[in-house]
């Protein structure tokens, strides 16, 4: 045993479990713990955000990342309450978090102290571990234990910490949990679910696998079985990636962020393997088809759409059972036609990339980034447009990593995410990227990027509105109203907070500036960059409902909706048309 404050042992507990950086602002109800990240900077890397939110978000963004616990801290009362967006981000999400919270000192609980707050009730709906120290040698027993939970339960822990038990000094033994938790165990599946799910899956005639975040790290599996059984393949917005967007299987995803191919394959499907997923807008899938649902978690099974099979395991033992009965499907026109069809949405994206005589469109930036982005590189998204954009246009047909708000949607994400991507994954390029309404949530936060030589490409697309609640304004006849935002120049914001700043405004200068910057990088940048990106204020194609099939919606609402989107129908034939055009005459 090893004599040392409190605060330093709970820091060692962080060292054990491969924690190797940790966001938050000092404060002088987490002084000491603050204090023992100084007595370990060898091991654990503090990192000073200019506010507790970045820090909580970026923790957030770690775990998607890399699936390991990000951790973030904050002081009693308000450096407290900062933490919850990314608390609830990493909640609604289910990633690992830890929040270390500090408390004013015990002698001072309950007195109506300064800053003091009756913490634990606060976190009691968030948090899957929440708990308040009431000895210093228990420290270390707590922080082990909330870091187990936050990976048995894919959720933030939250450890409450007085200050006075942080500064006592203690005798503290190495814990001897094992600091690696496996994700990547093989379930037994019941024999007879494959074999029924198997039969189901034969008499379909349009099948389709719709897969969620649970499937990360099983790529192979999911590409093995789209290509052993010709089946299609569709993925969350959250599970981007999860299949690689090159892959011709790979044909996107539903809903206003997706795709004309998403959206068309669900409206002829007649099966959908819904794979590793609580998936919120499942509810607006078509009624008339039949679903299978794999998930290991009962509770979500049937919560967002009924289903016709459940199959209670994990989705990549799943995959693996069914991989390996040997059986295989044939390729169908159903497959050949909905690849088809996905080419000619990226054609059409091209399209609208090349055009910028009404003004930049943001396709151009993301067709652009594609092109530079490495094996590895890490996208931090914000949420709003921009996750439509992001998803529709950057590749993640390599190792890349892509982290966004997914089920909490807050703003903001883009900038702490895009922070986290250059600490979690330093041999590879970080990006992120904002709407000028999330950037300016989170704007200070450069300084950090600044303050540690963290070469973040930060790309800001700027049009000077909520233009996702402009749209929401607009198709509920509502009056335009709070969606208009003051324009600012981000490029100088940068600067002024010692990054280096651009803006772009046409195609030309999108390929000038990001050669520049390129340049910049190979010379071995540390300042982050953004890149404000003043885009046309044209909104991006709802995909959520596309009536491009006659015989569905009549000439008359296509031809409406063709000229109303830029479509050209002969380039862009609905996946009914093309099936038709085949002789599957649905």
């Amino acid at each position: 045993m090893t004599k040392m404050i409190a605060g330093q042992a709970l820091v060692k507990v962080l060292e054990a479990w491969d924690v190797n950086h940790i966001y938050g602002i000092p404060g002088g109800s987490i002084n000491h713990t603050v204090e023992g990240l100084y007595l370990e900077k060898d091991k654990v890397d503090y990192i000073q955000v200019r506010h507790e939110e970045v820090g909580a978000l970026a923790a957030a963004a770690d775990a998607k990342f890399t699936g390991k616990v990000g951790v973030a801290f904050g002081s009693a009362g308000p450096g407290a309450t900062h933490l919850f967006n990314g608390l609830y981000d990493a909640k609604m999400d289910h990633v690992p978090m830890l929040a270390l919270v500090g408390q004013v000192p015990q002698p001072t609980m309950n007195t109506n102290y300064f800053q003091e707050m009756d913490e634990t009730p606060m976190f009691g709906d968030v948090a899957v571990y929440n708990r308040t120290a009431t000895t210093a040698e228990q420290l270390p027993y707590m922080v082990n234990q909330a870091i187990r939970e936050a990976y048995r339960q894919k959720g933030p822990a939250v450890v409450i910490i007085p200050e006075d038990l942080s500064a006592k000094e203690i005798d503290y033994e190495p814990v001897k949990t094992p600091n690696v938790v496996s994700n990547t165990y093989t379930q037994v599946i019941d024999p007879t679910a494959v074999q029924e799910t198997l039969k189901l899956l034969k008499q379909a005639k349009h099948p389709l696998v719709y897969a969620g975040r649970g499937l990360l790290g099983a790529r192979t599996e999911l590409v093995k079985f789209s290509e052993q059984f010709n089946v299609p393949v569709l993925n969350t917005v959250p599970a981007t990636g999860v299949i690689p967007t090159d892959n011709p299987n790979a044909i996107g995803t539903f809903g206003r962020l997706g795709s004309k191919s998403g959206f068309e394959a669900l409206q002829h499907t007649d099966l959908i393997l819904f794979l590793g997923s609580e998936f919120p807008f499942a509810q607006f899938w078509p009624k008339n088809i039949k679903i299978i649902q794999v998930n290991n978690n009962s509770f979500d099974i049937g919560k967002m759409v009924p289903v016709d099979y459940a199959v209670l395991s994990d989705a990549k033992s799943y995959l693996q059972a069914m991989i390996a009965t040997g059986e295989t499907l044939p390729a169908t026109d159903w497959l050949t036609a909905n690849r088809q069809n996905k080419q000619n949405w990226n054609a059409w994206l091209a399209e609208q990339a090349a055009d910028d005589s009404k003004g930049l469109a943001p396709e151009a930036v993301t067709q652009k980034i594609a092109s530079m982005v490495g094996p590895k590189d890490t996208y931090g998204v914000d949420t709003g447009n921009v996750s439509e954009w992001a998803v529709r246009g950057l590749p993640m047909d390599k190792e890349q990593r892509f982290a966004l708000s997914g089920l909490f949607a807050t703003m903001g994400y883009g900038l702490p995410a895009g922070l986290a991507g250059a600490l979690s994954v330093p041999d590879a390029q970080a990006w992120s990227l904002s709407g000028d309404g999330g950037f300016a949530m989170v704007a200070p936060d450069i300084i950090t990027e600044a303050r540690y030589q963290l070469p973040v490409i930060n790309v800001v697309f700027s049009n000077r509105r909520f233009g996702f609640i402009y749209r929401e304004q607009v198709d509920t006849k509502q009056h335009l109203y709070g969606v208009d935002l003051t324009d600012a120049d981000w490029a100088k914001v940068a600067e002024g907070l010692g990054g280096i700043g651009f803006t772009v405004t046409n195609n030309v200068e999108v390929e000038r500036v990001f050669d520049q910057i390129k340049d910049l990088q190979a010379q071995g940048n540390q300042k982050p960059i953004v890149v404000n990106a003043v885009i046309k204020d044209d909104d991006p194609i709802g995909t959520a409902f596309m009536p491009l099939d006659p015989e569905l919606y009549g000439e008359d609402t296509v031809k409406a909706y063709a000229e109303a989107n830029n479509i050209d129908v002969a380039k862009q034939p609905s996946l009914g048309a093309l099936l038709r055009a085949k002789g599957d005459n649905l």
